[in-house]
């Protein structure tokens, strides 16, 4: 039986205690999700006609629609103008949209909650827009949201029937659940190549995976709104276009740092003015630095972001190699610098007398397993290829899946060397352990795993 067939048994049987489900992520968050292609680009209206995105438009940078110079085909018409999403159908007119003149030309409303009272998407002038309801578990699939934040850290039920289990068992059950869970990550990263091309793609990913968790958001905000495309038409003004949208310049920053970073500000400042005027918003990115070590300051994701678009040629050949280069392409992270960002961790701070990593060997193993490496499994990459990426550091959530499925870190040992492996007890622990309000006690996994273990003979 495949993973997902364990997944259908288990979710059909209807044996799970279900939780009630998390709130969906903020309406930033879903808006950077729609511009990214994540949740498809045809849908149906709510009056059954088919809706085509043919182009997905571009950020607003100031009042008024979320997306401007969009285009979509209904109705055997092709119209092009603004989307707007919004949490509910009732925010059109909550929200005043349906007065407010920077409105009118609104073509499609995207909304992710259709119930409630009666509401209706119109516009001044009593023009009907096209109204799509992106339903919850789409959300959740695309985000593989759990219907819980957490299960205790503490054995489970399940911790006797894996230890009955021979070796060669559990590992088919990680590579199973790998190759779930990257399958789910691929499907993600093509629909943003679908919409945005392979190397804007590519580009977002590497955004996402710098901002780690406190600021993937706006890693990913930043790459949307200031696009690969236009960094490349002139490559040496990347930093200054990044750190700009980012909203990390102005026209006095270089006369509050140290002397010895006064003149590299004032050039980006001097590279950003003349910009500013086209790629400027009205809508902060939402940065999150405190609680972050030094190294992980948004300043740093930001440059590190700016020195690989100015070497993207090379960067892209690597990340795109087949079968996947990945000695090559770490040893090319592990190596990428910057004069001015190899010792320092601000825009403003002083200089460091050590060297610090731009991207690091931690950033390069996640953005091979969460991205590159199922791109290349779905191509048709050997999976053994991927168990020779070694893991990462274990973080909070992995250990608490060791602890949940194993008993403790040390049993689960064998299954915590490699990447895929962390990418598994990941998938596993999101399926089961927090999909089951139960807290272990009802849940069917355990007695599936004996089932299972009968069925294939182990």
């Amino acid at each position: 039986m495949s993973y997902h067939g364990l997944l259908t048994r288990v979710w059909n049987g209807g044996a799970l205690a279900e939780p009630p489900r998390l709130p969906l992520p903020s309406e930033l968050e879903l808006q950077a999700l729609w511009f990214a292609g994540a949740f498809g680009r045809e849908f149906r209206d709510s009056s059954g006609s088919t809706v085509r995105i043919v182009q997905f438009g571009e950020w607003n940078r100031t009042a008024g629609p979320d997306f401007m110079q969009a285009v979509i085909e209904t109705g055997g018409q092709t119209r092009e103008g603004a989307i707007e999403l919004d949490l509910r159908a009732s925010d059109w007119e909550a929200h005043g949209h349906g007065a407010d003149p920077a409105f009118d030309g609104t073509v499609l409303h995207v909304v992710f909650h259709a119930s409630g009272p009666t509401s209706f998407t119109r516009t001044r002038e009593h023009r009907e827009v096209p109204r799509v309801v992106i339903p919850t578990d789409i959300v959740e699939e695309v985000l593989m949201l759990p219907r819980r934040e957490i299960a205790i850290a503490r054995p489970g039920r399940c911790v006797h029937p894996l230890a009955a289990l021979p070796p060669v068992a559990v590992s088919d059950l990680i590579v199973e659940a790998a190759t779930h869970r990257a399958h789910l990550k691929a499907a993600r990263y093509l629909r943003t190549a679908d919409v945005h091309g392979p190397d804007a793609a590519l580009y977002q990913a590497v955004a996402e995976t710098l901002g780690y968790r406190a600021n993937a958001l706006g890693m990913r905000l930043l790459a949307q709104r200031m696009p690969l495309s236009a960094l490349r038409e002139s490559p040496a003004d990347a930093e200054a276009l990044l750190f700009g949208t980012a909203g990390f310049l102005a026209p006095d920053l270089h006369e509050k740092a140290p002397p010895d970073t006064r003149e590299h500000l004032r050039q980006l400042w001097d590279t950003w003015w003349k910009a500013r005027g086209r790629w400027e918003s009205a809508h902060a990115i939402p940065w999150k630095a405190g609680g972050q070590r030094p190294a992980n300051h948004p300043h740093r994701r930001v440059a590190a972001l700016a020195a690989l678009v100015k070497d993207w040629p090379r960067f892209r050949k690597l990340a795109h190699s087949r079968p996947l280069d990945v000695k090559g392409l770490s040893a090319y992270l592990a190596k990428l610098a910057d004069p001015f960002w190899t010792h320092r961790h601000t825009l403003s701070s002083t200089a460091s007398r050590q060297s610090v990593a731009l991207f690091g060997e931690a950033k390069a193993i996640e953005l091979l397993a969460n991205h590159l490496f199922p791109l290349v499994l779905h191509e048709g990459e050997p999976f053994a290829n991927y168990l020779k990426l070694p893991a990462g550091a274990r973080n909070e959530k992995v250990k608490r899946c060791a602890i949940r499925l194993f008993g403790s870190e040390e049993a689960a040992g064998p299954w915590l060397k490699k990447a895929a492996h962390h990418q598994a007890l990941l998938q596993i622990y999101k399926d089961f352990c927090l999909e089951d309000a139960s807290d272990c006690a009802d849940c069917p996994f355990p007695e599936q795993l004996l089932q299972w273990k009968k069925e294939e003979n182990y």
